[in-house]
């Protein structure tokens, strides 16, 4: 009775297996992606509940909910780049011999880490220019630039999980041949 099918799912504690490789544990991005989620929610449930009893709605909860499901959605992929689990076409991909595997597997870092390498410049440069020219949000008057400039950081993150996922599965896995 006391053993565990075969077919029965893992322990939570094995989710981080695949992410063994980094130095900084995926769990922050779990942890700060989970966070972001429970503050759009408790926003937008607020706001509900304020709208239903009282036929006035907070300013802030657009403005707010669109920032934190950026944030939710880069935290998302930097945890999903540390673990292999960005998206893919695995159906042609497991089918393919070992070396053309290894050259889509590198294919598909070079195109990731240029990717957000235009999102650092660019975000950056318009982080800059809304710090510049003191531009603020429409709703509630906030410099735009304490939204912006989380996209360049979280991108940087992104590309230095997506630098060591390379690292640790590519070079170490050649290696090993």
């Amino acid at each position: 009775m006391g053993d565990i099918p075969p077919e029965a799912p893992m322990p939570d504690d094995t989710r981080d297996r695949s992410a063994e490789h980094t130095i900084v544990p995926v769990r922050i991005e779990d942890a700060l992606g989970a966070a972001a989620m429970a503050l759009i929610c408790l926003i937008s449930m607020s706001n509900v509940i304020a709208r239903y009893a009282t036929n006035v709605s907070f300013a802030f909860t657009e403005e707010y909910s669109v920032f934190l499901l950026v944030f939710m959605t880069f935290v998302g992929a930097s945890a999903a780049f540390a673990r292999a689990e960005h998206i893919r076409i695995t159906f042609v991909l497991n089918r393919l011999p070992p070396r053309l595997h290894w050259l889509c597997e590198v294919a598909t870092l070079l195109a990731t880490t240029l990717m957000f390498a235009l999102i650092v410049y660019y975000g950056a440069r318009v982080t800059y220019s809304e710090w510049y020219w003191e531009e603020t949000t429409p709703g509630l008057g906030n410099p735009t630039w304490i939204y912006t400039i989380w996209m360049p950081i979280l991108s940087i993150a992104i590309i230095l999980r997506v630098l060591g996922r390379g690292w640790a599965h590519l070079v170490r896995q050649r290696a090993a041949r």
